[in-house]
């Protein structure tokens, strides 16, 4: 997580300084913080022959902390590309119900056991807008995602893991609609389906300008998604509650 907060810190200092050499406010850059909550995190590994069990119910469901940093860059009047690093890790320990057989261990029933769930996001979005007026703009585009994923329990001396680094492409939205007296509310989507899985980001924020160059909102994100194949059965929901802070230049 660190490495990947780094990463994002780095490509906001570079893009900050050549937005200061050029003088144009073609950048924003947008962190967004808050609590996340498992709404489902259910787990059989290999996906073929191990035991179905709920990580969200092993590791709690209570607010973990959570956030992700956009970058944003408006190249002309209708073309924009998007960085997003969304780091998210979630450790929680408790009982499983049954024994569960996972990635090559078997796991008591009954006995402290710890949970792992790692799901961090790199992304790089590539959209054009296909509608503007006063009221609202949109874009279109899609999305290259590289899931940084891992999977882990340990019980005592035992302990597994599963471990997934992938490109995943996605189709992509993004609106903003104006509300009035300042006010605006953003919404974005990541999201495509197939037969062995899928994968959804939605995010909706009701933002308000609070400068020129700096503005405020409140808003919820849902993401929705795994996959299902002879290695792994993976599927999870996850709601976040998040303040967003948006600074353009």
């Amino acid at each position: 997580m660190r490495m990947a907060w780094a990463l994002g810190a780095a490509l906001l200092v570079t893009a900050m300084g050549h937005a200061a050499a050029g003088g144009e406010q073609r950048w924003t850059a947008t962190i967004e913080a808050g609590a996340v909550w498992q709404g489902r995190n259910d787990v059989r590994i290999p996906g073929d022959t191990g035991t179905m069990f709920s990580m969200a119910d092993l590791q709690g469901r209570g607010a973990r902390g959570a956030a992700r940093l956009t970058l944003t860059y408006d190249e002309g009047a209708s073309n924009r590309w998007r960085l997003l690093v969304a780091p998210l890790e979630i450790r929680g320990t408790g009982t499983l119900p049954r024994d569960v057989a996972f990635a090559g261990q078997t796991f008591a029933a009954g006995d402290p056991t710890r949970g792992w769930y790692k799901f961090n996001s790199y992304r790089l979005t590539y959209m054009r807008r296909f509608h503007r007026s006063d009221r609202a703009s949109w874009h279109f585009g899609g999305t290259l995602k590289i899931r940084d994923a891992r999977v882990a329990m340990r019980q005592g001396a035992i302990q597994a893991s599963d471990y997934d680094l992938g490109i995943v492409p996605l189709a992509h939205v993004e609106g903003r609609l104006n509300l009035g007296a300042g006010w605006r509310l953003n919404v974005d989507v990541d999201g495509l389906a197939a037969p062995q899985g899928r994968a959804f980001d939605v995010g909706i924020h009701a933002v308000r300008d609070i400068t020129p160059d700096w503005a405020l909102g409140v808003g919820y994100r849902t993401l929705e998604g795994g996959a299902d194949n002879d290695n792994v059965y993976t599927f999870a929901w996850l709601n976040y509650v998040t303040i967003l802070s948006e600074y353009r230049f």
